[in-house]
């Protein structure tokens, strides 16, 4: 297929202005701001039913929609805060493709009338935001940025904002947070971003992903009923699928949504490295359950209901593929140490529940394991999942839960044996001074806090 995202692939100066411009770029920011009213902007997005490429697969234009018309200053805000283990596609677009996001950021823009858009980076992007900058800049001197955009009374600017690395701060609420240089927590909800009082310096804000904006040019060009004969009718469109792990040939893949896991692994991706037998997929990067590889996981098409079906998520289609020799105690310990350093500490039952998971874990790897401990993995992540502001609780969670019920003989492995093979691992993991019980106290067991 021809490349709506990744159109480096086709074109390898597509991030010049001019060659940007030469191929069609920008045109859909034309036809947005000089054929049609915001309001229509929003209905023709809607029709579309481009859904949300960060993770949610919420439907864009019903985002948009929900930002009240009255209100007298509004925002978007691009969340380029690409933190999930295994996802790496936005770094690409705003790499090699930037215009085509500040385009579909600016259409948002039009759309709901904002006063400016705001792109937040995560903090290693630091090379890549100055590049930005120049890019902005550039569509700043074509009149497509700025003041009084292509002559149409309404104004608006780009700006470019760098996080400081913290996982949490691709939630939302807690972005909004560290944009307006507040602590980078999650906020309580009600009021929700599109309303005031919940967004961006507390007045209605749109927060898009990165990919789902750069959708957005070609949808205004082409229209939706063409966008909707890409796919499938609830999860139309291209995705990018970022492929790592165990796999012969990792990257991102731009492909239509309803393609099999079997399709995009063995077809497109070179299928497992080495020639090994795949054993498991993380299909949404560290967040999401883990899948066991069988014929029907590998025979189901990649959309957000499909894999919503089998018990997991898409999210962002960061998918980490597990070979035949991958220990799957110590991958869910490897993921339950990163949320724990990555809870931001606000609620109770996460900074808890992620504390004693990487404890439990710790003592799996050292060979120190009980049955009491193989007792708690089954209850501490369930006290965790559905008390939390946000969904780094469940997040935490679902990597312990699906592996100790599908991987149930590995986990028994490592009860009581001296000569686990991940200890060093175990060391590396204590980073703080350990207590000398190893118990899980009764309050975080009982999901009391």
């Amino acid at each position: 297929m021809t490349h709506i995202l990744l159109r480096d692939l086709d074109i390898p100066d597509i991030w010049q202005f001019d060659t940007y411009v030469a191929n069609g770029g920008y045109e859909g920011l034309k036809k947005a701001v000089q054929e049609h009213s915001p309001q229509e902007v929003i209905q023709i997005v809607l029709e579309s039913n481009l859904r949300g490429r960060g993770g949610a697969g919420f439907p864009a234009g019903r985002k948009w929609s929900f930002i009240p018309q009255d209100a007298p200053i509004k925002y978007v805000t691009v969340n380029a805060d690409e933190s999930e283990p295994g996802t790496f596609k936005d770094r690409q677009l705003l790499e090699k493709n930037p215009h085509q996001v500040i385009e579909g950021a600016m259409i948002a823009a039009y759309a709901i009338q904002a006063a400016g858009v705001y792109i937040y980076c995560r903090g290693e992007f630091w090379d890549l935001a100055h590049a930005l900058e120049e890019r902005i800049e550039e569509a700043r001197q074509a009149n497509l940025v700025g003041e009084n955009v292509l002559g149409s009374g309404w104004t608006c600017d780009v700006y470019v904002h760098l996080g400081a690395g913290a996982y949490i701060c691709g939630e939302e609420s807690a972005l909004l947070n560290s944009l307006q240089g507040l602590l980078g927590q999650p906020r309580v909800r009600p009021p929700f971003p599109a309303q005031i009082g919940g967004g961006l310096y507390y007045q209605p804000t749109v927060v898009n992903n990165v990919e789902t904006l750069a959708n957005v040019p070609w949808i205004l060009v082409n229209g939706a009923d063409e966008y909707k004969k890409i796919g499938t009718p609830q999860s139309p469109g291209p995705k990018i699928f970022c492929m790592s792990g165990h796999v012969a040939k990792p990257g991102n893949y731009e492909l239509p949504l309803g393609i099999t896991f079997r399709e995009l692994i063995f077809e497109h991706a070179g299928g497992i490295r080495d020639g090994k037998e795949l054993k498991a997929i993380l299909p949404s990067g560290a967040s999401g359950p883990v899948l066991v590889a069988t014929d029907e996981v590998l025979d189901t098409p990649l959309t957000y209901e499909d894999v919503a079906a089998l018990g997991s998520t898409l999210g962002s289609a960061s998918i980490i593929l597990m070979d035949e020799d991958t220990d799957m105690v110590w991958a869910a310990a490897k993921m339950t140490h990163f949320f724990k350093h990555e809870s931001c500490g606000k609620c109770t039952p996460c900074r808890e529940g992620t504390y004693w998971l990487d404890r439990i874990y710790e003592r799996l790897l050292r060979g120190e394991g009980t049955q009491h401990d193989l007792d708690m993995l089954h209850v501490v992540p369930k006290q965790m999942a559905p008390v939390t502001l946000c969904a780094l609780g469940e997040f935490a969670a679902n990597p312990v839960l699906s592996t100790v019920t599908q991987f149930p003989e590995e986990y028994e492995r490592y009860i009581q044996r001296s000569d686990a093979p991940h200890p060093e691992m175990a060391d590396a993991m204590s980073t703080v001074t350990r207590g000398t019980t190893g118990e899980v106290p009764e309050a975080v067991a009982e999901g009391g806090a």
